[in-house]
Formats: C-alpha cells, sequence, structure tokens
C-alpha cells in the first residue's frame, strides 16, 4: 500500500491506477480505525477496482467545545491495518494541505442537514460536506463509500451530490456492531467499564421501539419509552427521532422510516439508527 501526503503525489498515483483501465473507490475515515471501516474497505475491494483511504481529523466539523484534540490518532496502526485489509492508496494530508492559508469556501446542503445532528451540533454538517467535496476532487472516485451509522452525514453526502451532478456513487454500508448490538466507533475508546456497559441500552431502546413501531404501535409513546429507558440508563438524550429515510423529514408508512437516536453517557456522544420495516 502506498501512502501520500500531497496532492502531487494523490494525483500522480490515482492517473497511474486510471492507465491501467482500475475503478477507483474512496473510503473516507478520521482515523481510529475499526471493523466497521474495515468492511468499508471490503466492499471497495470488487474487481478491477483500486481502493482509495483517506485519514485526516477535520477540523471544520468539530464545535468549539467538542473533542477535536483528544481525537485518537494512531496513523501507524491504522496504515497497517489498512495494508492488510487490501487498501491500495493511502491519502493521509496534513491540515495546511486541506486548507491552506486563505481558504475561505463552505459548502452547506439545506434541508437533510437541519434536523437531529445538525440542530445539536450547528454547522457540523457544513464542515463534513467541504471536506468531503475536497476528497472527492482530489481522489475523483467512481464510488465512495460510508457507514450507515452515521445516517445523517450519509443523507447529506447523497444529497450533495445529487445536487451537484457529482459522477459518483455514494454507497451506505450497514452499521457493523459488537456482539451486545452496541455500533462500532472510534468515540468507543472513552467509555470506561462501567458506561460501555450501559452503552448498550441505546441499540437496546432503538431496537424496542423499532419493533413497536412496525407493528403498528404508536410512534409517539414507543418513542418517549426508549427515551425513559436511556435516561434510565444513565443517557442524556439529545433525541430519540422517527423520521423518513430519504429526506429525513416527516415519516410517512407508506415509505422506508428510520429510527436515529443521540445520547451522552457522561463525556462521551453516542449515535446510532436502525431501519423500521
Amino acid at each position: 500500500m502506498l501512502t501520500v501526503r500531497t496532492v502531487s503525489e494523490l494525483r500522480a498515483a490515482i492517473a497511474a491506477f486510471r492507465a491501467e483501465g482500475a475503478r477507483i473507490a474512496l473510503v473516507p475515515t478520521m482515523g481510529a480505525l475499526h471493523a466497521g471501516h474495515m468492511a468499508l474497505v471490503e466492499e471497495g475491494r470488487k474487481p478491477g477496482t483500486k481502493v482509495v483511504a483517506s485519514i485526516f481529523v477535520n477540523p471544520k466539523q468539530f464545535g468549539p467545545n467538542e473533542d477535536l484534540a483528544r481525537y485518537p490518532r494512531r496513523e501507524a496502526q491504522d496504515a497497517r491495518m489498512l495494508a492488510e485489509g487490501g487498501c491500495d492508496l493511502l491519502w493521509m494530508p496534513p491540515v495546511e494541505v486541506m486548507y491552506p492559508d486563505g481558504f475561505a469556501t463552505n459548502i452547506s446542503v439545506s434541508g437533510v442537514s437541519e434536523g437531529l445532528d445538525g440542530a445539536a451540533r450547528p454547522g457540523h454538517f457544513d464542515g463534513v460536506a467541504t471536506v468531503v467535496a475536497k476528497l472527492f476532487n482530489q481522489v475523483q472516485p467512481d464510488v465512495a463509500l460510508f457507514g450507515e451509522k452515521d445516517f445523517q452525514q450519509l443523507a447529506v453526502i447523497r444529497r450533495m451530490v445529487a445536487d451537484l451532478d457529482m459522477p459518483i456513487e455514494v454507497v451506505g454500508v450497514p452499521t457493523q456492531r459488537e456482539d451486545d448490538g452496541l455500533a462500532l466507533s472510534s468515540r468507543n475508546v472513552y467509555l470506561d467499564d462501567e458506561e460501555r456497559a450501559k452503552a448498550v441500552a441505546l441499540p437496546r431502546a432503538l431496537g424496542e421501539a423499532g419493533r413497536t413501531i412496525a407493528k403498528g404501535g404508536d410512534p409517539a409513546a414507543a418513542l418517549s419509552h426508549a427515551e425513559e429507558a436511556l435516561t434510565a440508563a444513565g443517557f442524556a438524550v439529545d433525541y430519540v427521532s422517527l423520521v423518513d429515510a430519504g429526506t429525513l423529514g416527516e415519516p410517512d408508512p407508506a415509505r422506508p422510516r428510520r429510527l436515529l437516536a443521540a445520547a451522552r453517557i457522561g463525556a462521551t456522544r453516542l449515535i446510532d439508527n436502525i431501519a423500521v420495516e
């Protein structure tokens, strides 16, 4: 696996892949890799396709009181995981390459970015859209892979790609989970043993609410019960919401729906979501 840190090196490597007739699959990450990220790499490994992974801890998607400074950084371990997982190229730019002096462009995606995490974390999805647009322009992939755990992020990227006519297939890969159901996340490392034991209440509360709604139960009551269960487990709940899976707006039982939640346990904010059949 080749590792590059400048745009000129990246473009030369991509040009060499293209000269071989290869398609390009991009897996954007912020590092601190786990099995969820490796599932994206595996999904991208198709015949005739080269997998490019990026590692960049994007300062533009962190709020002033969020965890940018303590976000886990472990470049050597991440690079080893990617190489062993069959990644072909690692794009690992420094901040000054992504945001040089005078950088003044911001991409904002209305609608899908405005509720849920968009309300709880103002400006977050502008930072996501801006950095992903840059990565798309730098790598020029045929396909880009994102985990469904960050479901609102996935919706924002799909909207941006559609609106700006980007010739990129955006693929959502199902959430990878621990044996007890907790969604894999780079932020799980912040949990101490007691918090980790309590954290499983999040997927369990979502699962119970989702089953109730799928069977025709009252959604408002199911959401309220989920919030109560999370509070009883020690969470401070940001939201538990049932939305349209495409627009993230008001749900319609005739269309695919998604149940999303965000809650804090201790100092760690966790998110999760499930489809409601």
